[in-house]
């Protein structure tokens, strides 16, 4: 089995505030390296009441200065919103604070929506068109022959684990031909997997990494008995459709998905986000798990977990480190320099 880690949105359910989703955020840290997860990553979002994440580089800060082992970082930093000599600066100060503990996953969606993100870009020179440029300079920024003018201080030798994020063959093919690894959205994108995966791994060639190595994001609800899971994971069922309709708000809690009335149109669609998602009791998420395992042959299992509360969060997280799924652990990321 691939070795499991955790993304986190630093959610915002009803009757909650942001502080108390960054601060369980922080506790869901501390937790998930007791628990022995590999990693825990932050996802860049802007305008969405329901998620507290806006700023990763901040929160990765934080999350590794109250933890001492567990990986941090983000998935991910959406580079089309920013400078790579800035996200160079940041990144390269998180490593020369927490080495060997920092992760840089790398996104070409913005994050947001179209108002948005001409508000954080403030300038139309800045896109996803040049995100294979945008990369190419980021890592060199913080590589031992990164530049000396303009440079990034810290920045040179100081970089962190590069990672590309994508849910298309776009970034699978881009991640191979740079010979970095790559992360796939099958949590919100699960239709394309196979055939991203297919396209990683035939183009990949060593380039920053000696080697190919994969990671699928997977919602995953875990609970005591099925019953529960299912009720739990409403709040997820109705957010989806809340997000799609652009109803947005903080996350329902069970109550309010349970007394939503779907017309039919919106319970087919819903139904076909929650298809791929692996909710149940501990053997039935040991087993969807192991099946998506197989199928992908990913490296690394990356859980993220909507819920309501942090109760029902950490539970699941407790829940499926106890099925010892990654006893036995996929190899460190070497890099091309060091094999």
């Amino acid at each position: 089995m691939p070795s499991l880690s955790v993304l986190d949105l630093a959610t915002v359910g009803t009757g909650a505030t942001p502080a108390r989703a960054l601060a369980d955020t922080t506790r869901l840290a501390v937790a998930a390296e007791r628990l022995g997860y590999e990693r825990l990553w932050v996802a860049e979002h802007h305008g969405m009441p329901a998620v507290a994440s806006s700023a990763p580089a901040v929160l990765i800060a934080h999350l590794a200065a109250a933890t001492s082992a567990i990986r941090v970082g983000s998935g991910g930093v959406m580079l089309p919103n920013h400078s790579p000599l800035v996200v160079a600066e940041q990144f390269a100060t998180l490593e020369a604070l927490h080495p060997g503990r920092i992760d840089l996953g790398l996104g070409r969606a913005p994050g947001t929506d179209q108002l948005t993100a001409r508000a954080l870009r403030r300038t139309s020179g800045l896109g996803p068109d040049t995100f294979p440029e945008d990369v190419v300079e980021l890592i060199r920024y913080m590589s031992d022959d990164g530049p000396d003018h303009p440079s990034a201080t810290p920045g040179r030798g100081y970089l962190p684990e590069v990672w590309l994020l994508g849910s298309s063959l776009y970034s699978a093919q881009l991640a191979g031909l740079l010979g970095l690894p790559f992360a796939f959205a099958y949590h919100f994108s699960p239709g394309p997997v196979d055939a991203a995966l297919d396209a990683y791994r035939s183009n990949f060639r060593p380039g920053v990494y000696a080697s190919a190595h994969t990671m699928v994001a997977v919602t995953v609800l875990c609970a005591p008995t099925e019953t529960e899971a299912r009720w739990l994971s409403g709040s997820s069922a109705l957010g989806v459709l809340q997000l799609r309709t652009g109803r947005l708000g903080p996350l329902p809690s069970p109550e309010e998905a349970a007394s939503y009335r779907y017309t039919d149109a919106e319970r087919a669609a819903v139904e076909q986000t929650l298809a791929t998602h692996v909710i149940g009791d501990p053997d039935t998420v040991r087993g969807g798990l192991e099946a998506l395992a197989r199928r992908t042959r990913a490296d690394e299992l990356m859980i993220s977990t909507r819920v309501h509360s942090y109760e029902a969060r950490l539970q699941s997280l407790e829940l499926v480190a106890s099925l010892g799924l990654d006893e036995d652990r996929s190899a460190p990321l070497a890099s091309a320099e060091g094999s």
